[in-house]
């Protein structure tokens, strides 16, 4: 695992804390060492902090992606959730604001490290014209591939396999992101919303991936 913070003491601490967890923990401070890093180990996870100097968080998960699906977790200070939206659009996997307490991280690690180990359907799924395949890890519509993230492929997934059901925010928390807990909803909003962007013809009067007004979302049949 890779842990890229700029702060010594929030590093130093995180470090510790995973490696007392039972993770094997290298470290960084700053954008383009965490490249280095990467490059020259594989490393099952990491830890980025979204303000770095140089290169930031956001730029680093955009190099990552170029070329790699490993598991990232964001680290923000900013209650904003553009960061949410950006980080998303990034590739990230999930992310956990400033301040944290350990045990949160050390939980929120191991469900993305599920998630990214968890066992491969081998069925395509074809719904409301998108076909959907979990082995290859790859969406389409009208014969072209999406280019979605990890995260907006778990959530497509997770909607094409029960199609015109209603799946709660909680519920997608805890199947797509693995949150046991009350998480941010706002990370299932503005997973849908970058989905949509994807998949819809006109994401403003989404005809797939629909709202439900009160209670969460749903794959159209249609």
């Amino acid at each position: 695992m890779l842990v890229v913070e700029d702060d010594a003491s929030i590093r130093e601490v995180t470090a510790l804390g995973l490696r007392r967890a039972g993770f094997r923990v290298s470290t960084a401070v700053d954008g383009r060492e965490a490249l280095t890093v990467w490059r020259a180990q594989p490393v099952d996870l990491i830890v980025l902090d979204i303000m770095l100097p140089g290169l930031d968080g956001y730029e680093v998960c955009r190099e990552i992606r170029r070329s790699s699906q490993v598991p990232i977790l964001m680290l923000t200070a900013r209650t904003d959730t553009i960061d949410v939206v950006v980080g998303l659009e990034c590739g990230a996997d999930d992310y956990l604001r400033k301040p944290f307490d350990l045990p949160e991280l050390v939980a929120r690690v191991r469900a993305v490290l599920r998630r990214a180990s968890a066992p491969v359907e081998e069925t395509t799924l074809s719904v409301g014209g998108l076909e959907i395949d979990p082995a290859r890890f790859v969406a389409r519509k009208d014969g072209r591939d999406l280019p979605l993230t990890s995260t907006e492929f778990r959530l497509l997934l997770e909607l094409a396999r029960r199609p015109g059901q209603v799946f709660t925010r909680a519920v997608l928390l805890d199947r797509v992101w693995s949150h046991t807990y009350l998480g941010d909803s706002r990370l299932v909003d503005v997973a849908v919303q970058r989905l949509r962007a994807k998949v819809e013809d006109d994401p403003a009067h989404p005809r797939l991936v629909m709202t439900v007004r009160g209670a969460g979302y749903k794959l159209s049949t249609a």
